[in-house]
């Protein structure tokens, strides 16, 4: 390792997105920023200790990622299996990048932390009268350990659990609200966040939250690619945030493109419906237009291997014919079976014109998950006092170079309940609120019009796709260079009287914030000249364990350019910051 990043003696010049001075503040304990399965449960536990949290959401309190997960969540619940069979699994599908001591904790402390779930409220699909969990199997798994609700609605369920349990609870939220930036007290530690409310409720406009913890939950950045399955508001926010603050990110090279999504067309953009892994785990074969199964003889569990593989089976596949994409073929499920078991799944086709109980179904690779995200401790600590993050906006060494399927939402619930009990300890219940400072020097970064959000979708997806090389992430770096530029030009007045500096608002400080993550992205798979797990290199085809099975850890300097170090090894460096207890 590196050893532990050295903490500031002295608040940084803030670096902020331009937004008007806050309108209005209220105080809490904590802020927990995102509504998906990581951010209620942070929520959930932290409000049971007594400590006045405050949840902000992008959208409304049920529309985060995890409502959109159809497979379900692994954990060993199963007859025969253990945690040390599903570590065995998860690190063989991280490709040699895990923090194994990160995964142990996963798969020891999974198990218990489901039941508390079902406690919660969630109801998995039980296999027989007696109730027992139904559980199936999805790529990379050796055993039946997903457990899945309302056949393949997951996510869901699990959403609608905790929104009802932080409903019952009276936890005060704050719904269709942007996280900006990240406010410190006169030392630089964490007193809470800046956000924009959008339309109706107790609050409008610009606003703060203060706060001496603030845990991001953001989810993913999807959206950085013209196609995905993530949702509209998963636009890096949290990862941006954590950046211009001064946190360190890790592996935001490593975006799973999941091999499996409802081909809509070469130039469908946008939120593409999401074939889940359970339906290759029900026994769906991958065929290609004569009907040949090219993944049998490519990996030892042909559809059921990780996801890197099978989407590197299928985009290798389709380029070797010219075509745009493959099928999955499940008709031999029969109509029952496709009804009771993947509702959703058949009415998304349906929907789109193709009956997966008669013909296959098109599919291609579209992007999914980012397994990297900001760098945290096993108690979700970053790297700045007082800010805390977990879900997909993280990167806790569990996930590595690919992620294992249905791994998500227990990494979000796990790491969620080990934060609330951080925050416990460091944080009392009551304490007097943190008085922001007000930095001696405000850097803003200038703003990106809202339609360069698509100059952005479609210089990743050509140059940081499924397949990548030094020619096509340099020419993504390229766009997104002259992107900064002319935002720069535009703030200080030198461009073109026709290029109006954009105005501040929620597309502008998306697309800003798209920018930001995309250049962290495209600069590590630029610096990480080899293939591993989800990310494909032509010009590097293979791995090397030699000089790359270590970390890339990123940050943001004053000026806005890039700081970046590797680790000397699979494990990340320390994060708590001098003078916080371990």
């Amino acid at each position: 390792m590196t050893g532990q990043p050295s903490a500031p003696t002295a608040p940084r010049p803030a670096i902020r997105l331009p937004a008007p001075a806050p309108g209005w503040a209220e105080p809490a304990d904590v802020v927990v920023v995102g509504s998906g399965v990581a951010g209620l449960t942070a929520a959930l536990r932290c409000a049971a200790a007594g400590l006045r949290t405050v949840v902000v959401t992008k959208a409304r309190l049920d529309d985060g990622s995890t409502r959109w997960a159809q497979g379900g969540i692994a954990a060993a619940l199963g007859e025969g299996d253990s945690p040390e069979q599903h570590l065995d699994d998860t690190l063989v599908a991280g490709a040699g990048l895990c923090d194994a001591d990160a995964v142990r904790l996963l798969v020891t402390e999974g198990p218990d932390a489901v039941r508390r779930l079902i406690d919660t409220g969630a109801v998995f699909d039980k296999a027989d009268a007696a109730g027992t969990i139904a559980l199936t199997r999805e790529g990379g798994h050796h055993r039946r350990r997903i457990a899945h609700a309302g056949g393949d609605a997951t996510g869901a369920e699990i959403s609608r659990a905790l929104v009802e349990a932080v409903r019952a609870r009276a936890i005060r939220t704050v719904e269709n609200a942007l996280v900006l930036d990240l406010l410190t007290d006169a030392e630089g530690r964490t007193a809470g966040v800046t956000l924009h409310v959008m339309g109706e409720g107790r609050h409008d406009g610009v606003g703060a939250i203060h706060a001496p913890a603030v845990v991001l939950a953001t989810g993913g950045m999807g959206q950085v690619f013209s196609a995905t399955t993530n949702p509209a508001v998963s636009t890096g926010d949290g990862v941006a945030l954590a950046l211009r603050a001064g946190a360190e990110v890790s592996d935001l090279e490593f975006v799973q493109f999941h091999p499996t999504v409802l081909f809509l067309g070469a130039d469908a953009e946008g939120q593409q419906p999401l074939v889940s892994e359970a339906v290759r785990g029900e026994g769906a074969y991958l065929v290609d237009a004569g009907g040949t199964r090219f993944m049998v003889g490519r990996h030892e569990l042909a559809e059921l291997a990780p996801r890197d593989i099978v989407a590197k089976g299928i985009t290798g596949r389709m380029l070797e014919q010219d075509a745009e994409h493959m099928y999955l073929d499940g008709r031999h499920f029969g109509a029952e079976m496709w009804a009771e078991r993947f509702p959703t799944i058949l009415a998304a086709c349906r929907a789109h014109g193709i009956d997966p109980v008669t013909e296959p179904i098109p599919v291609a690779p579209a992007a999914h998950y980012a397994s990297g995200g900001i760098r945290t401790d096993r108690s979700g600590r970053t790297t700045l006092p007082g800010l805390y993050a977990c879900g997909e906006t993280a990167c806790t060494g569990v996930h590595g170079a690919n992620r294992l399927a249905s791994n998500s939402l227990l990494e979000g619930l796990v790491y969620a309940e080990r934060i609330a009990e951080a925050i416990v300890a460091a944080h009392p219940a009551g304490a007097p609120a943190p008085v922001p400072a007000e930095p001696a020097r405000t850097e803003t970064i200038p703003l990106l019009a809202p339609e360069q959000r698509f100059a952005i979708q479609r210089a990743m997806t050509r140059g940081a796709g499924v397949l990548r090389s030094e020619a096509s992430l340099a020419e993504a770096a390229e766009v997104l260079s002259a992107l900064r530029a002319q935002a720069g030009d535009a703030t200080a007045g030198g461009a073109p009287a026709e290029a109006k500096p954009a105005e501040p608002g929620v597309e502008s400080w998306e697309a800003t914030n798209l920018l930001c993550v995309a250049r962290v992205l495209v600069d590590s798979a630029r610096r990480r000249t080899e293939t591993r797990g989800c990310h494909w290199r032509e010009d590097h085809p293979d791995r090397d364990d030699t000089h790359w099975r270590r970390h890339l850890v990123t940050r943001l300097n004053q000026d806005r350019t890039l700081s970046v170090h590797t680790t000397d090894g699979t494990g990340l460096p320390a994060t708590v910051p001098a003078g916080e207890t371990p």
